[in-house]
């Protein structure tokens, strides 16, 4: 899965390079609720998921866990803040399910992509598309509604929310399990009503 991925998001890439990043991979294979990343910890490492899927969240004073994001297969992920200045993490990274991922150091991946052009282009990318999801989601959790939040993150993580719990969900969207529940109630009652009038 991670070669294919390389392959296909880098097709420029030579078998040699494509050998050289994988070389440099740390593979792991991590438990449901296993964490690779606590708190206070420096977030040294990219993680691409191969299988699986993991979380970013912080633990707010009150002690309820905060969901910054999820990472499905396919993705990579990392504390940004942590990882650049490496400081600290204020942040925690674990498995929502068994999951495998490819780990690549900060120091490999600088040299690595100091002597690949072509995978120093795609993180450039990569770090340019996640900067707008990042502006996106603060714009909406200050502008958007709930039930816009929740649409917006059935848009977002199509994959994700059957795997999920639904606490975890309502811990993303910054909402209560009980408005969560009743935002998904409307929503259903909608289509629900729309198909009774097509109906008719």
């Amino acid at each position: 899965m991670f070669e294919q991925h390389i392959e296909n998001a880098i097709p420029e890439i030579t078998a040699g390079e494509l050998q050289r990043i994988c070389a440099a991979c740390i593979f792991k294979k991590l438990r449901k609720k296993e964490t690779v990343l606590r708190e206070g910890e420096v977030s040294r490492h990219k993680i691409f998921v191969t299988t699986g899927l993991l979380r970013n969240f912080g633990i707010g004073g009150n002690g309820a866990e905060h969901i910054l994001r999820f990472t499905d297969a396919g993705s990579w992920t990392a504390d940004p803040e942590s990882y650049f200045s490496g400081l600290p993490s204020k942040y925690n990274i674990d498995a929502v399910e068994a999951s495998e991922i490819a780990m690549l150091s900060h120091h490999d991946l600088e040299t690595l992509v100091q002597t690949i052009p072509a995978l120093d282009r795609y993180f450039r990318k990569m770090i340019t598309a996640n900067m707008g999801l990042v502006q996106q989601r603060v714009l909406d959790a200050i502008s958007a509604s709930a039930e816009e939040k929740y649409i917006g993150f059935m848009k977002d993580y199509p994959g994700v929310f059957q795997r999920v719990p639904l606490h975890m969900v309502a811990s993303y969207l910054g909402v209560s399990r009980e408005t969560l529940t009743r935002i998904r109630q409307g929503l259903a009652a909608g289509v629900n009503h729309k198909a009774a009038l097509v109906v008719l």
